[in-house]
């Protein structure tokens, strides 16, 4: 029996709550998850802590999730996830403490000052997220191209087979959108 096989027999046991499936199913992939987390992040105890956060996850969801018919590919974009997730808010706790002035001594800031800055974070990405959800695939496509890999609108139009016109004109429209989303903001 071929592993893709095995993987989702174990997953249809796991789903209907068969403690010896989730942890064979545990054992069988996490080495390959935790190996792939390290590739993607370059941190190693971050792998391997977003891959038993994906597993716990998992268990503790087991009676909503659904039938999958690769379950080795859906385990990866579920860690690839958890490890953006996790990243991000490593992220934000840094750039908390990077904010606190010079002068000041952050080992002196109250834990509640501490927390609120870096829920006030998670709150401006929070919206951010829910206005790009306002936008259409292209668009987002072409705003992440633009601003989080920071191409310009000729390598945009290129990447994306598109004229440079229509590369603006979709991002500025995308823009247009997320100023909207976010006047209240």
């Amino acid at each position: 029996m071929n592993n893709k096989l095995t993987y989702r027999l174990l997953w249809e046991r796991m789903r209907n709550g068969d403690e010896d499936a989730f942890f064979d199913l545990y054992k069988a992939l996490f080495y390959e998850l935790v190996n792939f987390g390290i590739r993607t992040s370059g941190d190693a105890e971050l792998s391997s802590e977003a891959t038993d956060q994906v597993f716990v996850t998992l268990w503790e969801k087991r009676d909503k999730l659904e039938r999958v018919e690769n379950v080795q590919a859906y385990l990866i974009t579920f860690l690839k996830r958890k490890l953006l997730r996790l990243l991000e808010k490593q992220n934000k706790i840094n750039k908390a403490l990077q904010n606190v002035k010079a002068e000041d001594d952050w080992f002196e800031m109250p834990y509640d000052e501490f927390i609120i800055k870096v829920q006030t974070n998670e709150w401006i990405q929070y919206r951010l997220k829910e206005a790009l959800e306002k936008l259409t695939f292209r668009q987002k496509q072409l705003i992440h191209l633009k601003f989080f890999e920071g191409l310009t609108y000729e390598q945009i139009a290129a990447q994306t087979q598109q004229t440079i016109k229509t590369a603006y004109n979709t991002v500025y429209d995308a823009l247009k959108i997320l100023r909207q989303e976010l006047k209240d903001f």
